[in-house]
């Protein structure tokens, strides 16, 4: 069997195609439970993004508007799939599938509402590993009672 070492091209892109994969993984965990440390661990702190709002800039303007978000809910799983990573030496573009479920069981009309739609990222290698630079989201559908995610009662 050859060995192979991180010089090694295929063994680079596919080692950095995994540490995307778990940067894209790592925001959703670090939503769902609420966890601004593991957050900081995703985004480069300059980073952009349009998350169905006019563009946020900066890691702390990121954070503040998911927070507005989520913090009422009393719980959420963002789960990702049929990601699809594109390697450019230190730079790298992402897109995956999304499918959110948000709940807060208080919510006159019912508890539940479902958000699917995609994730268009720009991500960069740090000296810390990969982050996002520039994130897009798309909503492509919605199912269940809005008012679960805008904390109307």
């Amino acid at each position: 069997m050859a060995q192979h070492s991180t010089s090694d091209p295929a063994v680079r892109e596919l080692l950095d195609h995994q540490e995307i994969r778990n940067v894209i993984s790592r925001y959703c965990w670090a939503l769902d439970k609420n966890d601004r440390e593991l957050f900081s661990k995703v985004f480069a702190p300059d980073a952009t993004a349009h998350l169905g709002s006019p563009l946020l800039e900066g890691i702390d303007a990121i954070w503040a508007r998911i927070r507005a978000a989520l913090g009422h809910l009393d719980a959420s799983q963002h789960i990702t799939g049929s990601q699809e990573i594109v390697v450019d030496g230190d730079t790298a573009t992402s897109r995956a599938y999304l499918f959110a479920q948000h709940i807060r069981k208080e919510a006159k009309n019912g508890p539940h509402y479902v958000v699917a739609g995609e994730y268009l990222d720009n991500l960069v290698r740090t000296p810390d590993g990969w982050r996002i630079k520039y994130r897009i989201l798309n909503t492509l559908w919605t199912e269940g009672n809005r008012e679960v995610a805008t904390g109307d009662k």
